[in-house]
């Protein structure tokens, strides 16, 4: 082929999210070299998350998708509660998409809610043949809802016809959910270690500052939405146990909702029992991520289920944090040699923080050695092979 292969990428919604960071950043990559065009079509123009609207246009992703020269087109609908079923599409929807996938040579779909579109364009008798990928971000597929079914159904018939997963856990749960794509592909997770650096003293210094935490201060960061999967409760209650034996510690926590401007964030803060001179802030949606992991000393992560491969451990790490996380998805592998793992029990949480911040030092020099196999330029091949192997594998069946 000697024109660029032309991608088209589903995404459900701009909003806040690992899965929507990492597919965007895997898409700015892979058009760099000009091999590959890529556009999106995403099936809302807005998105009604974690107690707030957040329109697609907004997004930091959505604008560095178009500063790339990436073409994004949305439906005008918000994403709500539950995901758009196949039922819920127009005529006039369904035609445009078909369009959309006739100009393309693969699609990717980010995640498996955008999938009701593929369902419902074959139901319809107007999906183009061809190649499409599933691009699949948990490990617990039950807690997917009706977008399961949509995978399970497209890829019997064929319609979809590869799932690309983050991680090991994933790939291994949805075989067992009864998805029987043709092929499957792994491919870890990468950053941008240029990013996600360890801060100069200078830059530690200012930073804290303008939260107000003084220099020696151990602080402990969650970056998590506020959702039952990421268990934010389980964190505050380990905060409260974990100030009273560390005082002076600090802890952030960032992600959409994680504000008291969320009725339910104070809720759950109040219900936790940590005392009002805890020094706890509550920052809420930011886009300064790589400034606050330079000031963590812990990267924590308490979540119930659902993770893959969470960006949050490798961004941290990356930027001299030590994770501590749950035994969720990937995370283990992700942190074998400078992190740990703890239980899910506030005692177990509160003495792995505690060994964390012992053994910063050792932990910090051995996740910094380990930045080379965290970069994206290796996500990034293996995106671009896996996307020319759906093209053979296309040409092959014809």
């Amino acid at each position: 082929m000697t024109r660029p292969v032309r991608v088209l990428s589903l995404y459900e919604g701009f909003f806040a999210g690992g899965a929507r960071i990492l597919h965007s950043d895997v898409v700015t990559g892979l058009v760099a070299d000009g091999t590959q065009e890529h556009r999106v079509l995403s099936l809302t123009s807005a998105a009604r998350r974690d107690a707030s609207l957040q329109f697609a246009h907004d997004d930091t992703r959505f604008r560095r998708l178009k500063d790339r020269g990436v073409r994004i087109d949305t439906f005008e609908r918000i994403a709500g509660d539950r995901p758009l079923a196949p039922e819920d599409f127009t005529r006039s929807e369904l035609e445009h998409a078909a369009r959309l996938f006739d100009e393309a040579d693969v699609i990717l779909s980010l995640k498996e809610q955008p999938l009701s579109l593929v369902v419902a364009l074959e139901r319809a008798g107007l999906l183009p043949d061809r190649a499409i990928a599933a691009c699949l971000h948990r490990s617990d597929p039950g807690h997917s809802g009706p977008a399961l079914g949509w995978l399970v159904e497209a890829a019997a018939t064929g319609a979809v016809t590869a799932t690309i997963s983050c991680a090991e856990s994933t790939s291994r749960a949805y075989a067992r959910a009864g998805v029987s794509a043709g092929e499957a592909w792994v491919i870890d997770n990468g950053i941008d270690t240029r990013r996600f650096r360890p801060g100069t003293r200078a830059e530690r210094r200012r930073i804290r500052a303008g939260l107000g935490i003084p220099d020696s201060a151990p602080v402990v960061l969650l970056a998590a939405r506020f959702d039952a999967m990421k268990d934010p409760g389980l964190f505050l209650r380990a905060v409260s146990a974990h100030a009273r034996s560390a005082p002076g510690t600090h802890y952030v926590v960032c992600g959409s909702g994680m504000t008291r401007t969320n009725p339910a964030f104070v809720s759950l803060l109040a219900d936790s029992g940590v005392d009002e001179g805890v020094d706890l802030h509550a920052l809420g949606l930011r886009e300064d991520m790589p400034e606050l992991y330079r000031i963590a000393d812990v990267i924590a992560l308490t979540s119930a289920f659902g993770e893959a491969s969470p960006l949050c451990l490798v961004e941290g790490a990356a930027s001299g944090a030590v994770p501590v996380t749950t035994d969720v998805g990937d995370a283990a592998r992700l942190v074998e040699g400078f992190g740990l793992v703890t239980a899910r029990e506030v005692g177990a949480i509160v003495e792995a923080w505690g060994d964390a911040l012992a053994l910063g030092p050792a932990l910090r020099a051995a996740a910094l050695s380990a930045r080379t196999r965290m970069d994206r330029g290796r996500m990034i091949a293996d995106y671009r092979a896996a996307v020319e192997g759906l093209l053979v594998s296309r040409a092959l069946a014809a």
